[in-house]
């Protein structure tokens, strides 16, 4: 039986567009009230489940199930899934409480209840006294927030968002990041929102559901996705790291020791992971861990030629060459007018480190 705190639960959802298996055995679970984002390159297949939780695409296999009632053959309009897209959607010639009102007018709704619930739905997202105001009179920031007054006017248990701040200059689209989260906490809502933007999934998300060629290749919390990357493939696309390839020596427990680079090294490090004595394994410094000729840094450690350096203004981003020219990219913060030249050693806590299964 389905826990009652499971909202959405996707069962062996697959998707064929003519050769393409666009989405592949994806089985997930999302419990009521999270924020999660779907995240990926174009093409993963994020914005596919999407519309087809929303109803807009028909599986080729597998069950969707919305609030322990299963929707494979219902409508979009009878599924309680209502998107916000990316371009909006708004009618032109229709008012901000128009558009807002639109879906309580198809359900034909009493008018009393009608003007409560979009006055309601406008203050949430401050638009209060905007009603008479059309799409072409607003500020793309403020067409962005009726779109969401029209999905949280309907009162559904899920609020499915389809990139809808790509089209917002940065500035602005931090602002709405921000006021977006807020109403989700506020409100309690379930949102799945979809981007291909690391920062904007890092930022807002309870979970994050990470998809690489139509498959989910993890899911967990930001800090999760960042620090403990599954696979070579999250590890690269959240953010940047380095790679280091190395074998395994001993393993004790949840810790193993392993061997890298051309002088024998070893180091100790924590791992989740089932490995054995004699696999290669990879591990994943992210550049903010490593520190440059700071002997008490850690127990990583590796000879390499500084190249060239960005002064980033919080931090200045060195790019290195090591042993048989791998390339390493170390972040110093706050180091003044402190810059490194040469020759160099770069160092990690053990702790910094995360093991990577090569087969994976």
């Amino acid at each position: 039986m389905m826990s009652t705190q499971v909202l959405l639960d996707l069962k062996n959802v697959n998707k064929v567009f003519g050769t393409n298996h666009v989405l592949k055995q994806i089985d997930l679970q999302i419990e009521r009230g999270k924020f999660i984002t779907f995240l990926g390159p174009s093409g993963c297949g994020k914005t596919t489940l999407l519309r087809s939780i929303a109803g807009f695409y028909t599986i080729d296999e597998g069950e969707i199930w919305i609030d322990g009632k299963l929707v494979n053959d219902l409508p979009p309009y009878k599924r309680g899934t209502p998107m916000v897209f990316q371009e909006y959607a708004l009618f032109p010639h229709m008012t901000v409480f128009d558009n807002v009102a639109y879906g309580l007018d198809i359900q034909k709704r009493p008018e009393a209840e009608v003007q409560e619930r979009v006055q309601a739905a406008l203050a949430k997202v401050k638009l209060t006294g905007l009603e008479e105001r059309y799409p072409h009179q607003m500020s793309g920031g403020q067409q962005q927030r009726v779109a969401m007054a029209r999905a949280l006017v309907m009162n559904s248990p899920i609020i499915l968002l389809d990139e809808p701040l790509s089209n917002l200059d940065a500035k602005l689209r931090e602002e709405v990041r921000v006021e977006l989260r807020a109403i989700q906490q506020e409100l309690g809502l379930t949102v799945i929102y979809v981007t291909h933007d690391q920062l904007e999934a890092l930022s807002m998300s309870d979970y994050i559901v990470v998809f690489n060629k139509g498959a989910i290749d993890q899911y967990g919390t930001p800090h999760e996705i960042y620090y403990k990357p599954r696979t070579r493939y999250v590890a690269d696309f959240i953010g940047t790291t380095n790679f280091v390839e190395a074998t395994v020596k001993e393993v004790s427990g949840p810790e193993a020791t392993v061997e890298y680079g051309i002088n024998g090294h070893t180091v100790k490090v924590s791992t989740s992971e089932q490995v054995a004595v004699g696999e290669q394994v990879l591990l994943s410094i992210r550049p903010e861990s490593l520190r440059i000729n700071q002997p008490e840094a850690g127990d990583f450690t590796i000879r390499a030629v500084v190249k060239s350096s960005m002064f980033l203004g919080e931090k200045e981003r060195y790019f290195l060459s090591g042993y048989n020219g791998t390339e390493w990219i170390v972040d110093a913060y706050d180091i003044g007018q402190t810059s490194f030249e040469g020759n160099v050693d770069i160092r990690a806590a053990a702790d910094k480190i995360h093991l990577i299964k090569m087969a994976d």
